[in-house]
């Protein structure tokens, strides 16, 4: 009990401050609401961005594990613009190299044209080319389809195509029936597949796929392959890329070309790292601005509540507690926009990832930091707002609402 004459103790629990806050919020509506949805915006973007990117690379680097130990090798060009042949001996050599476990090859039908039906001119190809490709192509390459199916026995004797992604979609072919066909050079062709796009086989995804003995029986094909397709052990990678220009062509290595496909998926791996430190310090800008629009309203609060904090300095309050208390309320203005956003973000990085086919990956560090800064903002922005109502006289302030 305190002794006459001496002042109350002043104590403002965690707790009133909230409630308190939540009162103070409620009776503002419309320019909380402003606040909370520029700071959930916000954070739905850093949210979006980190986990988009993270879905995206989480996808990649699954990729680059199942090919990081594919290869290939091609030759130069003719001046007609078509792959030169390699060596007639080159596919027996490289799989002649001991870390070499699978090799494959596809050539490529000079002059031949792909068409939806053959009333489409002959001119109008949509860059599609013919490739003959051997029975292993499919198991080398691992690229799923997304119709039909892969080139198999019967292909090896009558006419059979499979479509690459883009050139299914250049001829206006979505799915497969019964009576499924194109043109190539005049003739009518069954079309049993369309494989899923290629990352590390771009060339195939504008290609027409038929087998070598059907190639070279109608289509007067040569029979020699322009690209060889091979994995080697994992560890040994960089060993066989060294060698196969010698191996192929042992006169002319430098006119042998060898590419790693997981070169390409190292590269867009970085790009999207790239990306995502620019869309976050957008994302950081609009927190920033959300910020703004925070201590905007919370210097508002201080100018229309002069007599609440009158009346309340008058009552024992100190200026440590009205300082506190307006902290309190920019901070949950924060917080509950940094909620409302992480929610909207994880709901949309979850739905563009599944539509995409790929992991929902929603970084839990990335989601705490996201709050934290909003959260930080907040208090930020409101500490101006909660200076200027501490330093109010009491005096000053209860005449203020008179």
């Amino acid at each position: 009990m305190s002794a006459a004459g001496e002042r109350p103790r002043s104590v403002l629990r965690l707790g009133d401050a909230v409630a308190t806050g939540f009162t103070a919020l409620a009776a503002r509506k419309a320019r909380s609401l402003l606040s909370i949805t520029g700071i959930a915006i916000a954070v739905a973007s850093l949210v979006c961005v980190t986990g988009l990117a993270a879905s995206a690379q989480a996808a990649l680097i699954d990729q680059l594990g199942r090919d990081g130990n594919l290869l290939t090798v091609a030759a130069g060009q003719t001046f007609s613009g078509n792959p030169t042949p390699l060596p007639p001996t080159a596919e027996t050599m490289v799989r002649a190299i001991p870390p070499v476990t699978a090799v494959t090859a596809v050539g490529t039908v000079p002059d031949a044209t792909v068409r939806r039906t053959d009333a489409i001119p002959a001119l109008q190809t949509n860059g599609i080319t013919v490739l003959a490709a051997e029975p292993s192509f499919g198991a080398v390459m691992s690229t799923p389809l997304v119709a039909g199916h892969a080139l198999d026995r019967v292909a090896q004797a009558y006419p059979e195509v499979v479509l690459g992604f883009s050139a299914a979609q250049n001829l206006g072919i979505d799915r497969l029936d019964g009576g499924t066909a194109v043109t190539i050079d005049g003739a009518s062709w069954p079309v049993v597949g369309i494989l899923a796009p290629s990352t590390v086989a771009p060339e195939v995804d504008d290609a027409a796929l038929v087998s070598f003995p059907v190639a070279v029986r109608l289509l007067h094909f040569d029979g020699t392959a322009t690209r060889i397709y091979l994995r080697a052990d994992p560890d040994q990678v960089a060993a066989v890329d060294a060698v196969l220009p010698f191996t192929v062509s042992p006169q002319q290595p430098e006119a042998v070309e060898v590419r790693r496909p997981s070169d390409i998926l190292t590269a867009r791996i970085a790009a999207k790292n790239a990306f995502v430190g620019l869309y976050v310090a957008l994302a950081a800008v609009a927190l920033l601005v959300g910020g703004l629009s925070i201590a905007n309203v919370m210097i508002v609060a201080v100018v229309e509540r002069r007599t609440e904090i009158g009346l309340r300095r008058a009552l024992g309050a100190r200026s440590r507690h009205i300082a506190q208390q307006f902290l309190t309320e920019s901070a949950l203005l924060a917080l509950i926009g940094g909620l409302i956003g992480a929610g909207i973000g994880a709901a949309v990085t979850a739905a563009a990832a599944t539509a995409q086919g790929e992991q929902v990956i929603v970084p839990l560090p990335s989601l705490a930091a996201a709050l934290a800064a909003a959260v930080t903002v907040g208090l930020v922005a409101g500490v101006w707002p909660a200076l200027r109502a501490a330093r109010l006289p009491p005096a000053e302030a209860l005449r203020a609402g008179e």
